[in-house]
């Protein structure tokens, strides 16, 4: 076993990392469009709601990453305060959501680089571009990490700036109907159930907040940056949200045919910038949407080695996950595993459009997320009541489960159509896989707790 590089990650790096995962842009160049099909006007209202809950839920992890700065993120968490059994299940229902993220990431890639290529008149198919984009972002990701972050941090930065430069164009234009308008942030014309449904992907949209968690053992002053970072990213992202959902929604017009137009629209922000500014700036507006997407799938894969590399550390899964590069102190070989796996997801996908591959993978992995977080804010109630932190530290971790608990069910029940159906039953396979891990796994909790000990210096007693 070999250890991961201390201290070499600063602040803005670690933020960094959590932003590139949330992927603004590329967020925004496609998932207003599969809100507006569920909720109608309601798109930057969803968002706003998804922001709050998001805060809330981010509280139990910034509270986590003050005590202890871990690799394993949740899985350390969640071992910490509800036993090593249910640490490895949430850790192991966090993987599962950043393996599908990867791989969903690296088709957006596809799909944005397709319809640039449309814009300037030429037909290219979406799986090619996705699995270079995997086999590049690989490579970034074996080098050292602040390689990774900083490139992140350039791309996204690029990119946020010319949505703004959007978004100030429509709001000066007033929209489509020359006036702006405070509807969008009603349910005159939808309802909260299908708000509730809808924010699956304004939730999508800030999957990874807690991204930066993973660089715990990499970053300077860890206990302070890390909380930093997670609050900075939520809420600098969340606005940024906002602001842009609201300029696409009075973009395409508040009218049933232009919430039509917006819903059915596989590159929103390219037809708003074609129309409120011009052909050219639309085009370099994809490859921004375009190099977020890759910036997301980069944090994504980062992320999930990480974990993958703690898994293996912890000897619950192979050993050799848990190995890191001499040179470079990357975990390399979780980092190989995560590239095979988003692969076979893009061969076994091809058929399909890389918009709709995008959408399936990433509803499928927000759901195995939703789990992960439900788990860390439970964790956190039973973490704080042992360390005495009072009632007012379970307020929030109470209304986090209680609005993670609703989003789910609105998410399963009325039964969506196909294929959303079978994605439930897809997690719980998943899972029902990590249970069958622990039953043949011999010795589980001595082998956590000498983890949590030897690592991070972690026992019952410390908490007492």
């Amino acid at each position: 076993m070999t250890a991961l590089k201390k201290g070499e990650i600063t602040t803005l790096e670690a933020m960094a990392i959590s932003v590139a995962i949330m992927a603004p842009t590329a967020a925004m160049a496609l998932n207003g469009a599969l809100v507006a099909s569920i909720a109608g006007t309601a798109v930057p209202l969803t968002f706003f709601l998804a922001m709050i809950v998001i805060g809330m839920v981010s509280y139990s992890f910034i509270r986590f990453n003050r005590f202890v700065s871990s690799s394993g993120s949740v899985y350390a968490f969640t071992a910490m305060s509800l036993g090593p059994r249910a640490g490895f299940l949430s850790g192991w229902a966090l993987l599962f959501a950043y393996l599908v993220f990867t791989a969903a990431s690296s088709a957006e890639v596809g799909a944005f680089l397709q319809s640039f290529f449309a814009i300037i008149r030429l037909n290219v198919g979406w799986l090619i571009p996705a699995v270079v984009t995997l086999l590049l972002l690989l490579l970034l990701a074996f080098f050292d990490v602040r390689l990774g972050a900083r490139v992140m941090l350039v791309f996204e930065g690029i990119s946020i700036m010319l949505i703004l430069i959007l978004s100030i164009a429509i709001l000066l234009r007033g929209g489509a109907s020359h006036h702006l308008s405070l509807l969008p942030f009603t349910l005159k014309h939808t309802s909260l159930s299908s708000v509730a449904f809808a924010s699956v992907f304004a939730f999508l949209s800030f999957a990874g907040f807690e991204g930066a968690s993973s660089l715990g053992e990499e970053t300077r002053d860890a206990t302070k940056a890390i909380p930093l970072a997670i609050g900075a990213a939520i809420f600098l992202t969340g606005g940024f949200y906002i602001l842009s959902t609201y300029t696409q929604t009075i973009g395409f017009g508040l009218n049933p045919s232009g919430v039509r137009t917006f819903a059915q629209s596989s590159a929103p922000l390219g037809l708003l910038a074609e129309q409120y500014i011009s052909r050219t700036f639309a085009a370099v507006l994809m490859l921004g949407a375009t190099l977020s997407a890759f910036s997301s799938a980069l944090g994504t894969a980062t992320t999930a080695s990480r974990l993958l590399y703690s898994l293996g550390k912890s000897r619950l899964l192979l050993g050799t996950f848990g190995t890191t590069h001499p040179r470079y102190g990357s975990p390399y070989i979780a980092l190989s595993a995560v590239g095979v796996m988003g692969l076979l997801q893009l061969i076994l996908l091809r058929q399909l459009p890389g918009i709709t591959v995008f959408g399936d993978l990433g509803s499928l992995g927000v759901l195995s997320l939703l789990l992960a977080y439900i788990s860390t804010n439970t964790g956190y109630i039973f973490f704080a009541r042992r360390k005495k932190d009072g009632i007012a530290a379970l307020v929030l971790p109470l209304i986090s489960i209680l609005a993670l608990v609703y989003t789910l069910y609105a998410n399963v029940y009325p039964i969506p159509a196909y294929p959303s159906n079978l994605f439930p039953y897809i997690v719980v396979m998943w899972i029902g896989l990590g249970v069958l891990v622990l039953l043949f796994e011999k010795n589980t909790v001595q082998k956590v707790e000498t983890w949590l000990k030897d690592e991070y210096g972690f026992s019952k007693d410390s908490l007492e």
